[in-house]
């Protein structure tokens, strides 16, 4: 079973420890992904996220039953193994100051804010963070998507978002025109954004969020690849399977794609309408949280490592282990380490 063991005795203080996190089987999960990476057999239900850390809606576990909380501390980041084969609803995490002063309020669940990091495991697609305003209007002026691209010229970003998700923007003959782009065939180039739009269209009839979603980067990860999601950056997982490195919070604001309750002012509140470059972050670049000194870096099979902080480690045979600051440990398969 050890897969990642100490260096110096099977009984060491500090130790490594292997802890079983429960599963989240929500509809947009995939079936087949996540009972792979476990070594579980698939049931036919969705399996959507694998958590691993201390949050109260999903705590792990050590081998012998008791809560890894209680010998690691209320840990400062969660880490899920997050397998989705539908969109997942078009959503916004809260800042630091946010998520304190919603909570203290009764609008969030938890004190804490909600910085992410996704690491791609499998091709991945999403909607993430404002696309510059040029690239959006050539999208919209090269599918003749003319009414959007006369709301984004007059109104800006910012406006043009409020008036979508207010209602105030008719999306009809947008949806229409993406609809009908989609079904063209390949005689009709069309860009990503236009296919998921049309999709989106199909699977939440009457969303007017599904035309904000143009606003937006759409991004498609390698594995190794990531994505990183600051507070106010408006995003929508569309399908694929990564390692998710967030803060210890589960403050979601949802605007669309769901059947979940949404809050378009609070969305419209929270939302960071800065226009960002390509959101990507590349396999060889750093993938972290610096917000809060989180990193997630991978290891290779055999290679000794010292852990200066309490650590989480997902080996790549579905394994996952907490790791006390100070243990000296060498890895028997491929993992990724989380932590400082």
């Amino acid at each position: 079973m050890d897969q990642i063991v100490t260096t110096r005795d099977r009984n060491p203080s500090p130790q490594v420890h292997h802890i079983n996190g429960p599963v989240q089987h929500y509809a947009w999960g995939d079936t087949e992904f996540l009972p792979g990476f476990l070594h579980r057999e698939a049931d036919g239900r969705p399996w959507a996220e694998w958590w691993l850390g201390t949050h109260p809606n999903g705590p792990a576990r050590l081998e012998n039953g008791q809560l890894l909380e209680e010998i690691s501390g209320p840990l400062p980041f969660l880490v899920k193994v997050l397998a989705a084969a539908q969109p997942l609803s078009l959503q916004i995490h809260p800042s630091a100051a946010e998520a304190a002063a919603g909570f203290a309020e009764g609008r969030f669940v938890d004190p804490y804010p909600k910085p992410e990091l996704i690491h791609a495991l499998s091709d991945f697609e999403a909607f993430c963070g404002i696309r510059p305003l040029p690239r959006t209007l050539a999208v919209l002026d090269d599918h003749g998507l003319d009414d959007l691209a006369r709301l984004l010229r007059s109104t800006g970003v910012a406006g043009a978002m409020r008036a979508i998700l207010t209602s105030e923007f008719d999306p009809a003959f947008t949806l229409a025109t993406c609809t009908r782009h989609a079904d063209a065939g390949a005689g009709d180039p069309v860009h990503p954004s236009v296919r998921w739009v049309a999709e989106l269209a199909q699977i939440h009839p009457g969303d007017p969020s599904v035309a904000a979603t143009l606003l937006l980067h759409h991004v498609r990860l390698q594995p190794g690849q990531a994505l990183r999601l600051t507070a106010g950056t408006l995003h929508a997982y569309l399908r694929g399977a990564g390692i998710e490195v967030m803060g210890p919070s589960d403050n979601v604001v949802r605007c669309g794609l769901t059947a979940k309750t949404v809050d378009i002012d609070g969305v419209l509140a929270l939302l960071d309408p800065t226009e960002s470059a390509d959101p990507v972050i590349g396999s060889g670049e750093p993938h972290g949280l610096p917000e809060l000194g989180i990193r997630l870096w991978q290891l290779p099979q055999g290679q000794t490592h010292i852990a200066a902080t309490a650590m989480i480690a997902v080996a790549a045979d579905g394994h996952g282990y907490f790791i006390e600051a100070g243990a000296e440990f060498e890895l028997g398969t491929d993992c990724y380490l989380i932590g400082a």
